[in-house]
C-alpha cells in the first residue's frame, strides 16, 4: 500500500506584520537615499503580500537585538540570531506537529519516525530530539533532520517519509518544517536583500505520513512519485550563505526567468511525455518564491488563474516561509471539498542551486470536511 499524507498542520508566530508597515520601516532607515526608497517601495508594493508573521515581534518596536526604541535596524551577530532561533523555533515545530497529529486522529505515542527540516538556524540536540521529548513520542522513534536545503526541503522530507513507509509498513512518520526567516533581516541598498526583506516570513508546517491509516475520516493525499531536477543555470542566482551578521540570501531577478524557461521540461518529466498540465492535473501546489515566480510558472505551463489560487493565497496571507510554505498550500488543497475523489495533485518547489523538487499526489476525499480551513 502506498504512503499517504493523513493530515497537515500549520503554525505561525503571534506577531502579524502588515506589509505597508514593514515597507515604511525599511524606508525610514538611515542612509536610505531616493533610489533605495524607490526600490523598497517597488519590492514591497509589487510582492502580492498583505501579511507576514514574525518571531522577533513588531518591526521597529524595540524588538531587541534588532531595533531599539529609535526604530533603527541593528545588525546582530549570527550567534545572537541563532540564539533566538534556538529559543523560538521549538515552539513552532511543536505547535505545527500537535496540529497535524490532532487532525490525523493520532497520538504522539503512535509516531515511529520523525523527519524535520529547517534552514534558518541550527542547534543540537535539535528540533527532532525536542519533538520526541515535548510531544511524548516514544524515545525509540527514529529521527532524521534535513538542514539547509532551503525552500524546497519539504519535498525531500516527504520523500524520506515515503521511503520509510515503503521499507517499514505500518510506520507513522511525523514530518515537520519550520523556518524563522525574519531572524536574518538586514538594512541594505542591495536590490537582492531588499527583495528578501519584502517576501520572507516565519511559519511551520507538519504532515503525518503513513500507509493507508483509516483512523481519520478527513481527506488524504496518496504520495505517488517524486522527481528532482537541477536547472541548466542559476547556481549563483539562488544562494544561502552563513555570514557574520546572519544568513545572507542571494535571490536575483534571473530566478523567475530561469524557472519560466525550464519548468515545461521539468513538468514533462514529472507527468510523462504528452501529458497536459491543464487537462491532466486537477490541482497545483507551487511554492511561491515570490509573485514573479508564480507568474513565470503559470505562463510557462499555460495554467489558468485558478490553478495557482492556493499558492497566491498563501503568499498573500503569510509570505514566503521557505520550506514550510508548500505545506500551507497542500493543507488548503486537502481541505478543498470542490475537488473530486481521486483528484490529481502536482507539487513544485524551488531551492538553491537552482533545483526543482516535484511530487505527484492523489487526493482521496474523506467524509468530513476540514471546517477549520473554510
Amino acid at each position: 500500500m502506498s504512503a499517504q499524507i493523513l493530515s497537515i498542520g500549520t503554525a505561525v508566530p503571534r506577531t502579524a506584520l502588515a506589509q505597508p508597515e514593514v515597507r515604511d520601516f525599511f524606508r525610514a532607515q538611515p542612509d536610505v537615499d531616493r533610489l533605495t526608497s524607490r526600490l523598497i517601495g517597488a519590492a514591497f508594493d509589487q510582492s502580492a503580500i498583505a501579511t507576514r508573521y514574525s518571531a522577533i515581534g513588531g518591526i521597529g518596536g524595540g524588538a531587541a537585538p534588532f531595533a531599539g526604541d529609535d526604530g533603527v535596524l541593528a545588525a546582530p551577530t549570527t550567534g545572537e540570531r541563532n540564539a533566538l532561533y534556538r529559543a523560538a523555533a521549538p515552539r513552532l515545530f511543536a505547535a505545527a506537529a500537535r496540529d497535524a497529529l490532532e487532525r490525523a486522529g493520532c497520538e504522539a505515542a503512535d509516531v515511529t519516525h520523525v523527519v524535520t527540516a529547517s534552514c534558518t538556524g541550527f542547534f543540537a540536540p535539535g528540533p527532532d530530539f525536542l519533538l520526541v521529548k515535548e510531544l511524548g513520542i516514544r524515545r525509540t522513534a527514529e529521527r532524521t533532520h534535513i538542514g539547509f536545503m532551503g525552500c524546497a526541503a519539504a519535498f525531500p522530507a516527504l520523500r524520506t517519509a515515503e521511503q520509510i513507509c515503503a521499507a517499514r509498513p505500518g510506520a507513522v512518520v511525523l514530518v515537520v518544517c519550520a523556518e524563522l526567516c525574519s531572524l536574518h533581516i538586514r538594512a541594505s541598498r542591495d536590490p537582492e536583500q531588499i527583495v528578501a526583506s519584502a517576501v520572507f516570513g516565519d511559519g511551520a508546517g507538519a504532515a503525518v505520513v503513513s500507509t493507508g491509516d483509516s483512523r481519520t475520516s478527513r481527506a488524504r493525499l496518496d504520495i505517488s512519485s517524486f522527481t528532482t531536477a537541477i536547472t541548466s543555470e542559476g547556481e549563483e542566482d539562488m544562494d544561502w550563505t552563513i555570514g557574520d551578521a546572519g544568513f545572507q540570501m542571494v535571490l536575483t531577478s534571473e530566478v523567475p526567468r530561469i524557472i519560466g524557461r525550464e519548468i515545461g521540461g521539468v513538468v514533462e518529466r514529472m507527468l510523462g511525455a504528452g501529458a497536459d498540465p491543464v487537462a491532466d492535473v486537477d490541482a497545483w501546489a507551487v511554492h511561491p518564491g515570490g509573485r514573479s515566480v508564480l507568474d513565470h510558472v503559470q505562463n510557462g505551463l499555460g495554467l489558468p488563474d485558478e490553478a495557482l489560487e492556493p499558492s497566491r493565497a498563501v503568499l498573500r496571507d503569510f509570505g514566503n516561509m521557505s520550506s514550510a510554505t508548500i505545506l500551507f498550500i497542500l493543507q488548503r488543497i486537502l481541505a478543498d471539498t470542490s475537488l473530486p475523489d481521486g483528484a490529481r495533485v502536482a507539487g513544485l518547489c524551488f531551492g538553491p542551486g537552482l533545483t526543482v523538487e516535484t511530487v505527484g499526489l492523489t487526493r482521496w476525499a474523506g467524509t468530513v470536511p476540514d471546517e477549520s480551513l473554510a
